[in-house]
């Protein structure tokens, strides 16, 4: 997910998303009452998904998962299962604006069945009664090949789960650097400070409260605060406030250094990566662990570009699948949903895409794993042993929003 909620956007949306959107029909056969669903085997939620279409909503922005999605996945689902994918992408804000309005409205067959999710939007989604479940416990894949006591599974950014979503994919915080240009990377915050000193004006982050630039931010207060504190702590401002200065007077130490001496910030990942694609600047970050193997591959990057993590650790999380509370294909949803935990599609995406898989490698058969073990990650990235062995958890999605408004008001332009 990239984007999250606007309260200022939320009433503008809702009006527009149910013009253009809220009035879609489905066959009657297709409308299935959430008591009746409860009561059915998967087997004949299968018979019931059978010629219907589930829509997908998420966010649009990532061309070769599109791809995949409408290429590889939708294929698949309508060959085995005679289920056609409808992918609808459309930011965050806009999926929940729509999906509130339509539930306000009271309709019981909503355009929306399936979300890519997680983090403060699930916590949002779920506290406002707009997904349906718990539902994991009837997915045979996710009963046979998912380690359901895992926190990347019953946790989302510390909140509880409860069976509301199913993972979808991991991501991690990795760094990225030419060795051609600079082959010292820095591998602590300290070692950080030393290198935008090194390299003035050509380090700099997206502005907060873009994804990755956020999680760049909390990865930095872990390094110098530590984590521990974080994964309990109550979402009130001073209380995170005073946790967190020691990060932002780091984070204001390194401003003058900065690209455009931090007086401004790239509006996004995306910007900051085409900037680093151009030279612009030495050092960029992203969630997508192998997303340099990609980019060399493409040619986006040089065949010397390379992944780094902080010796510390660095923020990883999981992205997931839920399903409206209004959905009138739920089954079709969990069919889906459970395709996409089952593991060929899981050594797919982690081949073609160079996610990295949700999967319990315990419970996978010998030619199962061996599926995953011939994946070639290609070049630039970290072993994924050693990228998992420097995982840190997320702290809580409340904690979130107030860590960006307090960076606005500490960091930025300081």
């Amino acid at each position: 997910m990239k984007r999250r909620i606007s309260a200022a956007l939320l009433a503008v949306i809702t009006a527009l998303s149910m013009a253009a959107c809220g009035n879609k029909e489905r066959p009657k056969e297709e409308k299935k009452q959430a008591s009746e669903i409860e009561e059915m085997s998967f087997g004949r939620m299968q018979e019931e998904a059978k010629g219907t279409a589930v829509t997908f909503y998420g966010w649009g922005g990532d061309e070769r998962l599109n791809e995949w999605l409408d290429n590889a996945f939708a294929p698949a689902m309508k060959e085995k299962y005679d289920i056609t994918m409808e992918r609808v992408p459309m930011d965050i804000d806009q999926i929940l604006s729509q999906l509130s309005g339509e539930i306000q409205a009271g309709e019981k067959d909503g355009s929306i069945d399936m979300i890519w999710i997680n983090g403060e939007n699930f916590r949002s989604a779920r506290e406002n009664n707009m997904l349906y479940g718990p539902f994991v416990d009837k997915l045979p894949n996710f009963q046979d090949y998912v380690d359901q006591e895992s926190e990347d599974v019953t946790l989302d950014f510390a909140y509880p789960i409860e069976g509301f979503e199913a993972p979808y994919g991991k991501a991690q915080i990795v760094m990225i650097a030419d060795t051609a240009v600079i082959p010292d990377m820095p591998k602590s915050a300290g070692a950080l400070k030393d290198f935008v000193r090194k390299y003035p004006g050509k380090v700099t982050y997206p502005a907060l409260p873009d994804f990755t630039g956020s999680a760049f931010v909390r990865n930095i207060i872990y390094e110098i605060c530590g984590y521990e504190q974080f994964l309990d702590m109550k979402g009130d401002k001073e209380t995170v406030k005073a946790a967190v200065e020691p990060a932002m007077a780091y984070l204001r130490e390194l401003n003058p250094y900065l690209w455009n001496e931090g007086k401004t910030f790239p509006g996004s990942s995306t910007t900051l990566d085409n900037m680093f694609a151009d030279g612009e600047v030495v050092l960029n970050m992203t969630y997508e662990a192998y997303g340099t193997a990609v980019k060399i591959s493409d040619g986006a990057y040089t065949q010397t570009t390379r992944s780094f993590q902080f010796d510390k650790g660095t923020i990883g999380n999981t992205n997931f699948m839920a399903i409206a509370a209004n959905s009138g294909n739920k089954a079709g949803a969990m069919v889906a949903i459970n395709e996409m935990l089952s593991p060929e599609i899981q050594a797919d995406r982690y081949d073609t895409l160079k996610v990295i898989p949700v999967l319990d490698n315990t419970r996978l058969t010998k030619e199962q794993k061996a599926a995953f073990d011939n994946v070639d990650l290609g070049k630039g990235t970290i072993p994924q042993d050693e990228l998992l062995s420097k995982r840190l958890p997320e702290m809580p999605a409340e904690l979130v929003p107030i860590i960006e408004e307090i960076w606005t008001e500490e960091v930025a332009g300081k």
